[in-house]
């Protein structure tokens, strides 16, 4: 009976002393050492990849964000404008078009094709492009300026829908096109290897650049 208890009790104190060690080698020590070799590393990345303008953060590279303004790139749809909101006279926060605000959210309104609710969001995203863009037909505007992403919260744009933007914004901003295409070749990421996926744009870091064009 007593060599049973001991070995209980050793068998315990074994348990125990493992957990303990455990906890402290892969809960505190592994994550501080990552965490130190990545800021070494990667600090931009390890920081969050944060975008700044004028010493101020704006965003960060890969969350998109919702421009409206004519002399900016527009951004694919989001159901929830990727968040940005602004704050009425009431204190109330409410989306760019005055859409209340429901909290941080990501995801896409998940319509079929058949919805009505679809068509009618789409045609009057097209309405509202040509518009404002009216040296574009509507056969020439690419698939992803009109359709959000799975998470709504896509950074990028195709190279096309990057490109077609540009008379708009040279007659918003001032700026010449010949600059604002090199703005956009400068935040184009290249297909993987050469050969997978397509070239894509950053919006947030070109509307950083033009903002500092408009400046000067």
């Amino acid at each position: 009976m007593n060599k049973q208890k001991i070995s209980f009790w050793q068998d315990f104190r074994q348990s125990l002393g493992l957990t303990l060690v455990m906890m402290v080698v892969c809960g505190l020590v592994f994550p501080l050492v990552l965490s130190g070799l990545s800021s070494l590393i990667f600090p931009h990345q390890a920081s969050g990849s944060t975008v700044e303008l004028d010493g101020k953060v704006v965003g960060v590279q890969n969350v998109g964000q919702e421009f409206t303004q004519d002399y900016f790139l527009w951004s694919r749809p989001s159901a929830y404008h990727y968040n940005v909101y602004q704050e009425d006279a009431n204190g109330q926060a409410r989306y760019l078009d005055g859409e209340e605000f429901g909290g941080l959210s990501s995801g896409s309104a998940n319509y079929a094709a058949s919805n009505p609710d679809l068509a009618d969001r789409v045609s009057m995203d097209i309405e509202k492009f040509l518009k404002k863009n009216p040296t574009v037909s509507v056969d020439e505007i690419p698939t992803d300026l009109m359709t959000a992403s799975g998470s709504g919260l896509d950074p990028h744009i195709s190279l096309k829908s990057a490109m077609i933007q540009v008379p708009r914004i040279e007659q918003a901003s001032g700026i010449s096109a010949n600059k604002i295409e090199e703005i956009i070749k400068n935040h184009t990421q290249q297909k993987m290897l050469g050969l997978f996926g397509e070239e894509t744009v950053n919006v947030l870091l070109v509307n950083k650049d033009i903002a500092s064009n408009m400046n000067k």
